[in-house]
C-alpha cells in the first residue's frame, strides 16, 4: 500500500525526514518496504534554467540551424546551437545545461554534454515541451513570460510537484491503517512517544451539508441487512464534469492512480484519505429512483466499468435501480451508472458491507479493486457519514455542486465501540517489565483509544470500531507494547532452562535424518502444492469421490487436496525435462487427503496421513572417462530404500516382500511390510501415466507410509555395538540351482544354519548360458563370517560354510559348480 510523506505531514504538521519516519512505522507494526521519490515530471527539471536569447544567428554550415548566445544569470552566456523554428532574439527559454539529464516523454534519458554541431560549439540545449515531459509539442522551443528572470530553477517556475512515497506492507488485521488518516494516527503516537513530541493529528474539516432549494429524491431498501448493515447516501446538483483541479491530480497520480474526472478523482482522494470507499452514479440514469441493495439471480449478466460482461453469483451483493444491477456492491462499478462527461446530478453512496461477502465475491470475479481491498479487512461502519460530507465539500469546492437532499442513512442496527477492562498488573506479566501508568494512558490517547473509566487495578477503555483487530486486552496490550516499542524490553541477561523429555522415536529427528541420507546420494527435496487437479483421480485406482474438493478454488488445476505425492511429482519431473534438466532425484514429505466412510453419501472422517515420496529418471550419475552412463531403474530405488531402513536399523530380514503386476500408478511393483503394516510400495510409473504428462524416459517411485515407517521403529531401538577386535572371513559360493529358485530363498537358508556367525550374505554374480543346463542358473554368493569373541580357524569356518551348502541342499536342487 503506497502512504504519501506530503499528505502525511497535511495531517500532522512535523517536520521529521522521509528516513525517520519509514523507521518509526516500521518499529510500530507499518513496514515500510520502499521509499521512493515522486516528481510530478521525471528528473523533477533539475539542471534546467530559465535563459534568455540576447543574439540569434543563422548557423553559416546548416540552413536549419542557429547559432544563439543565450544568458543564464551571473553573467554566464552560452553558446548554443538550436534547430527550432522559432527561436528568436529577445526571448526568454528553458535552458538545458552541460550534465543535465533529459527526461523525455517518449524517448530514452540522455545527457547534455559540450559539443560542435556543424563546426560550432554548443555548450546546452534550449527545450521544447516534450523534451523535458511536461507535455506533447515538439513544435518549437517553449517561449516563457518575458518577467522570468535569467539564471532561475525551472522547477520553480513550472511547479513541479515533489514527494516521497512509502510501501506499507499492510498485513490483513489492520484495517484501521488502509488510509493516510490510519497511518497518520499511528504516526502521531510514535513521534510524542519516541520523538518527545505533542503533535494532533488535524483532520479535514467537513462542513455541515447546507440544502439547497433543489431536491433530487431518491428512496434507499436494503433487502439483506447481513451483507449490508449500514448504507448512506446524498444527491448533488449541478455539477460539471472536468478534469480534477491539477493539485489533486498530483496527489493521487503520486500514489499510483490514474486521473479520471473531477467526481471519480474526489472519491478516490477521499478513498486514500479515511480509507473508506466511496462511488458516485449518475442520478438521471436511476430512473426507478429508488437504490436497491440485494443479491440476484444465479448467472445474470452485468457489464462492469472495465466493459467486460461478468455472470454474477445469486451470493454477490448488488446495488440495483430497482431491480437492476448498477454496481457489484464494494467491488466495481457498472457500465450504464457510472458519472459520464454529460453527468450533471448524482447520487453518492458511502456504504458498509459484510467483509466476507465482499471477499467472496472479489475472489470469484477476479476483481481487486481498491474498494474490495478495504471492504473485506473490515471497514469501519461509523465513518460512512464522515467520508460522505468529506466528499461534498471537496464536490461543493471544485465543481460548485449543490446539495439536493438531505443525508439518507439506513442503519437498523448500529455498532457501537466496544470497551474492554485494562489491568497493569497483565500488562506487565505480557511485557515481562512495568511500563508507566501515564506513559500507558498516553499511547492509548493518541491512538484514539479511550479511556472511559479509571478501575482500582486498571482503566476501561473503548475501542473505536474502526479498530476490527482489537477485541480482547490482549489485543489493547499489543497496541501498546507495538508503539512503546520492542527495543525499549529489557532483555534478562539470565539464562534458564528446563528440561525436556521427547518420546521416541521422534519424527522430526528421523526426517531430518532421512532426509540428510538422501541429499548424501544426490537427491533434492521438492516442495509441491497439497491443492491438486482432480482429473488425476480419473487415471489410476483413486477414487475420485473420496476427494476432498475446496469450495472456492483459485482454478480447475488447484480444485481438490491431493491423494497422493505422485502427481505433483511428476509435474515437477515435467518441468525439469523441459528445461533439459533430465537426470533427476527427488524426495517429498507431506500429506495425502481423502475422504473415509462407509460409503460416498455417508463420509465419517477425513484421513490425513504423511507420506515420503521418492522419485527418479534419468542417469544414474553423468558420464565421464571413467563411468559410462548407466540408467536408473526399480533395482537403484530399492537399494536406496534398504539403505533407508539399514540407516534407520530396521532389521531387512523381518520385512517382507511382495511382487505386484500391474496395478494403479505401478507398471510393476514391491510392496513391503511388517506385521501386516505397509511400508512401502515401489515400482516403475506406468506407461499410460508417463504418457499422460509427456515423460518418455522410465520413471520410478517410491511411496513410503511415513507414519506406519515411524510407529515400527519402537521395534528396532538403536544399541551400541563395539567393533570387534576379530577378523571378518570371506568366503565365496557357486551354486547352481533351479531357474524359479529367488536369490532371497537362498540368503534365508544360509541366515538359518548360524545367524550368530554370518554376519552378511551377498549376491555378486548370477548366470545363465553357455555351460549351464537348460533351466538352471548360477548364484554367486559370498558369506561374512565372524566371531566377536574369538578368532575362527580355517577348520571352523570350512566347517560352517560346508553346513550351509548341506542345509541348500537339504531344502532345495542346488549342486556347487
Amino acid at each position: 500500500m503506497k502512504i504519501s510523506y506530503n499528505w502525511l505531514q497535511d495531517l500532522i504538521g512535523f517536520d521529521e525526514k522521509p528516513q525517520i519516519v519509514a523507521e518509526l512505522l516500521t518499529n510500530g507494526g507499518l513496514e515500510v518496504e520502499a521509499i521512493e521519490k515522486y516528481e510530478s515530471v521525471k528528473g523533477g527539471l533539475n539542471g534546467l534554467v530559465i535563459g534568455e536569447v540576447i543574439e540569434c544567428e543563422k548557423h553559416p554550415n546548416a540552413d536549419k540551424l542557429s547559432i544563439t548566445k543565450v544568458n543564464i544569470g551571473d553573467g554566464i552566456e552560452l553558446p548554443i546551437v538550436c534547430g527550432a523554428p522559432n527561436v528568436a532574439k529577445g526571448q526568454k527559454v528553458v535552458v538545458a545545461t552541460v550534465g543535465t539529464t533529459l527526461y523525455s516523454e517518449n524517448g530514452e534519458p540522455f545527457e547534455i554534454k559540450k559539443s560542435k554541431i556543424r563546426g560550432e560549439v554548443s555548450e546546452g540545449m534550449i527545450c521544447a515541451e516534450d523534451e523535458i515531459g511536461i507535455g506533447n509539442s515538439h513544435d518549437g522551443i517553449m517561449v516563457l513570460d518575458e518577467n522570468l528572470v535569467p539564471g532561475s530553477e525551472a522547477k520553480k517556475h513550472f511547479n513541479i510537484y515533489e514527494d516521497y512515497i512509502f510501501e506499507i506492507g499492510i498485513t490483513p488485521n489492520r484495517a484501521d491503517a488502509t488510509s493516510h488518516i490510519g497511518v497518520a494516527r499511528d504516526l502521531v503516537a510514535l513521534l510524542n512517544h519516541h520523538r518527545n513530541k505533542d503533535y494532533k493529528l488535524i483532520l479535514p474539516v467537513t462542513p455541515s451539508i447546507k440544502k439547497s432549494n433543489i431536491e433530487l429524491p431518491i428512496n434507499i431498501r436494503i433487502e439483506n441487512q447481513n451483507l449490508c448493515p449500514r448504507y448512506t447516501g446524498i444527491t448533488v446538483a449541478g455539477i460539471q464534469v472536468e478534469s480534477s483541479p491539477e493539485w489533486m491530480q498530483n496527489k493521487i497520480k503520486s500514489l499510483g492512480l490514474r486521473p479520471i474526472n473531477n467526481i471519480v478523482d474526489i472519491t478516490n482522494y477521499v478513498l486514500l484519505e479515511t480509507g473508506h470507499p466511496l462511488h458516485a452514479f449518475d442520478y438521471d440514469r436511476i430512473t426507478s429512483k429508488e437504490v436497491v441493495i440485494k443479491t440476484v439471480d444465479e448467472g445474470y449478466k452485468f457489464k462492469t466499468l472495465d466493459e467486460v460482461e461478468r455472470k454474477l453469483s445469486h451470493n454477490d451483493l448488488m446495488i440495483c435501480n430497482d431491480s437492476t444491477p448498477m454496481c457489484i456492491a464494494g467491488v466495481f462499478g457498472g457500465f450504464e451508472s457510472g458519472v459520464q462527461e454529460t453527468t450533471t446530478n448524482i447520487f453518492i453512496e458511502s456504504a458498509y458491507f459484510n467483509p466476507v461477502s465482499i471477499r467472496k465475491t472479489s475472489k470469484n470475479h477476479g476483481l481487486k479493486t481498491d474498494a474490495s481491498f478495504r471492504f473485506e479487512r473490515g471497514a469501519d461502519p461509523n465513518i460512512t457519514v464522515y467520508a460522505l460530507k468529506r466528499a461534498v465539500a471537496l464536490i461543493s469546492e471544485i465543481t460548485n455542486g449543490i446539495v439536493a437532499g438531505d443525508i439518507m442513512d439506513v442503519y437498523p442496527e448500529k455498532q457501537t465501540n466496544q470497551r474492554i477492562e485494562l489491568n497493569f498488573e497483565n500488562i506487565k506479566k505480557v511485557i515481562g517489565q512495568e511500563i508507566p501508568e501515564d506513559t500507558i494512558k498516553s499511547i492509548l490517547s493518541d491512538l484514539e483509544i479511550g479511556i472511559v473509566e479509571v478501575l482500582t487495578e486498571g482503566i476501561l477503555v473503548e475501542i473505536p470500531t474502526n479498530k476490527v483487530d482489537v477485541t480482547r486486552e490482549i489485543d489493547v496490550i499489543e497496541e501498546i507494547i507495538r508503539i512503546y516499542g520492542f527495543d525499549n524490553i529489557n532483555v534478562d541477561h539470565q539464562l534458564k532452562s528446563s528440561l525436556s523429555y521427547r518420546n521416541f522415536p521422534d519424527k522430526n529427528q528421523i526426517y531430518n535424518l532421512v532426509a540428510d541420507f538422501l541429499a548424501s546420494k544426490g537427491f533434492n527435496e521438492a516442495m509441491n502444492n497439497s491443492l491438486s487437479k482432480s482429473d488425476y483421480y480419473n487415471l489410476s485406482e483413486f477414487e475420485s469421490q473420496n476427494s476432498i474438493e475446496i469450495l472456492n478454488p483459485l482454478s480447475s488445476e488447484l480444485n481438490i487436496l491431493r491423494q497422493h505425492l505422485v502427481f505433483g511429482l511428476l509435474e515437477t519431473i515435467k518441468h525439469n525435462l523441459n528445461y533439459k534438466n533430465e537426470n533427476l532425484k527427488l524426495f517429498e514429505i507431506g500429506k495425502h487427503y481423502k475422504k473415509k466412510g462407509e460409503n460416498v453419501d455417508q463420509v465419517r472422517y477425513i484421513d490425513e496421513k504423511e507420506h515420503l515420496g521418492l522419485i527418479v529418471t534419468g542417469a544414474e550419475m553423468e558420464e565421464n572417462w571413467r563411468y559410462k552412463e548407466q540408467n536408473v531403474d526399480f533395482y537403484t530405488l530399492k537399494s536406496i530404500i534398504f539403505s533407508i531402513f539399514s540407516r534407520l536399523n530396521i532389521k531387512i530380514e523381518q520385512i517382507i516382500l511382495k511382487e505386484k503386476t500391474k496395478e494403479g500408478i505401478f507398471d510393476y511393483y514391491l510392496e513391503l511390510s511388517y506385521k501386516s503394516k505397509e511400508i512401502v510400495k515401489l515400482g516403475a510409473i506406468s506407461k499410460d501415466l508417463r504418457k499422460y504428462f509427456d515423460i518418455k524416459n522410465e520413471v520410478f517411485y517410491a511411496d513410503i507410509e511415513w507414519t506406519n515407517l515411524i510407529s515400527i521403529l519402537k521395534d528396532f531401538p538403536s544399541q551400541y555395538h563395539p567393533i570387534s577386535r576379530f577378523p571378518v572371513v570371506r568366503r565365496d559360493m557357486a551354486l547352481l540351482v533351479d531357474k524359479n529358485t529367488t536369490y532371497k530363498t537362498i540368503e534365508d537358508l544360509i541366515y538359518k544354519t548360524d545367524n550368530k556367525l554370518i554376519k552378511q550374505v551377498t549376491l555378486f554374480d548370477v548366470y545363465e548360458g553357455k555351460g549351464i543346463d537348460d533351466g538352471k542358473k548360477s548364484y554367486a554368493v559370498s558369506l561374512f563370517i565372524q566371531d566377536e569373541e574369538k578368532t575362527l580357524t580355517d577348520q571352523q569356518i570350512d566347517k560352517l560354510v560346508n553346513k550351509a551348502f548341506q542345509n541348500l541342499a537339504r531344502n532345495m536342487d542346488v549342486v556347487l559348480r
